[in-house]
């Protein structure tokens, strides 16, 4: 089956985005201690989704389709980070209880959750250019998952999916 370059690029889009982006959460997680809390974890599982569909679309027949639900499942990880930094900037409220508890290696479990420091979800533990995770989360997954979908569009204008 003869691919556009359109498409081409949407699948590799697709499969790329989430990729480095749960490969920038977990770096930040497990190099340098920016444990995530409960609405990262919610950021995350839409990338996963993404990835998985991505993949499919390199295996499966009708590919377009497959790439469509990855930017869509990426356009879902980038709506929970846009809500998740508005949390955290103060623009409006979160989820009440939203808070994450960090484990404690060689700790027995009661002592881990009562020693543990809670991850909150309303404050943010690193920013770039004023910017959270959350947020670089919400303008990347935005910006990929509408690239993707362009892509898409061009793929089937030009007749070939």
């Amino acid at each position: 089956m003869i691919v556009s370059p359109s498409l081409r690029l949407a699948q590799q889009l697709a499969l790329g985005i989430p990729a480095l982006l749960l490969g920038g959460a977990f770096i930040s997680q497990y190099g340098f201690g920016l444990y995530p809390c409960e609405m990262c974890w919610w950021q995350r599982w839409p990338h996963f989704a993404a990835i998985a569909l991505a993949l499919a679309s390199f295996a499966l027949s009708r590919r377009d389709i497959w790439v469509a639900l990855a930017a869509l499942a990426v356009l879902v990880s980038g709506a929970i980070g846009g809500f998740h930094a508005g949390v955290e900037y103060g623009w409006w409220e979160g989820l009440t209880g939203c808070a994450t508890v960090v484990p404690q290696d060689g700790a027995s479990a009661l002592d881990a959750i009562m020693n543990a420091p809670m991850i909150r979800c309303d404050e943010a533990p690193w920013s770039l250019l004023g910017v959270s995770l959350a947020g670089w989360n919400f303008l990347i997954s935005v910006a990929g998952g509408l690239a993707i979908l362009l892509l898409l569009s061009r793929s089937k204008t030009h007749g070939q999916a």
